[in-house]
């Protein structure tokens, strides 16, 4: 699979943003779906002010039985805050993500994380999903999921994690190139990952420290990203078969780093 100083990039703001809170939800079944679960934590609802009859009344009556606050806001401000404008149905939901925070409080932290994965390019909703939740099972200190350049984390991504979404250890950035520059700055060797790599991943040395870049499905690692990797290493292949998918090669990846922590 190929593609595998300070990180302040000039106009790009390190204000906290909502999104660094959040996850949020859209669509009616996803929205009762998170306020019928104990487990988590509803911020607010909102609600667009021309959505009327049943299905807006089981959502204000599961919202009050939750005593989840419920804004109204027009139909477009809807879809500005979903994200997406098909398939919101006149409604979202911010559920508190208790794991997620800003990477560069992350990285400030005492206890900052020893290992993390960094997502470059990866837009498929499935593979999000699916890497949040193998790195999560796998105990991976932190997967930075930019705000830029990589699926959403919506309901396609939750589905895909089976709810692990939720409750990943998940670091936001803007972008994966401002995210590689601050692991630098911070310590961090950037892995990554290349069919053509002399070392395996198997028997690579690899730090406690470091951080691994997992590059989009098509394009690998982006051009602004290579830079910073200090290493390349493959999986190996047998059968004809060039590469796995990523987020199979993240599987790869994290359990192997629980063997050797193991060890």
């Amino acid at each position: 699979m190929r593609g595998q100083g300070h990180a302040r990039l000039h106009g790009v703001s390190q204000e906290p943003s909502p999104k660094d809170r959040f996850v949020t939800v859209y669509g009616r079944k996803p929205v009762l779906e998170a306020l019928a679960d104990p487990r988590l934590s509803v911020d607010k609802v909102v609600l667009a002010d021309n959505a009327r009859g049943a299905a807006a009344r089981e959502i204000l009556d599961a919202a009050r039985d939750r005593g989840v606050p419920v804004q109204r806001a027009t139909a477009q401000r809807v879809k500005v805050l979903a994200g997406n404008g098909k398939q919101d149905q006149g409604v979202l939901a911010d559920v508190v993500a208790p794991r997620m925070r800003r990477l560069a409080d992350a990285l400030a932290a005492k206890s900052a994380p020893r290992s993390v994965l960094l997502l470059d390019g990866v837009t498929t909703p499935a593979n999000v999903g699916m890497i949040l939740r193998t790195a999560t099972a796998a105990g991976i200190g932190g997967i930075v999921v930019p705000r830029r350049g990589v699926a959403s984390i919506d309901p396609l991504v939750v589905k895909a994690s089976a709810g692990v979404a939720f409750t990943a250890p998940v670091l936001r950035c803007h972008t994966a190139e401002e995210a590689a520059a601050e692991l630098r700055s911070a310590g961090y060797p950037l892995f990554a990952m290349d069919a053509g790599a002399r070392k395996s991943v198997f028997d690579a040395e690899i730090p406690e420290r470091v951080a691994f870049v997992l590059g989009s499905e098509t394009a690998g690692v982006g051009e602004g990203v290579r830079p910073h990797v200090n290493r390349w290493v493959s999986i190996p292949m047998s059968g004809g078969v060039e590469s796995l998918n990523v987020a199979s090669a993240a599987a790869v990846l994290c359990f192997e780093l629980v063997r050797r922590s193991t060890r």
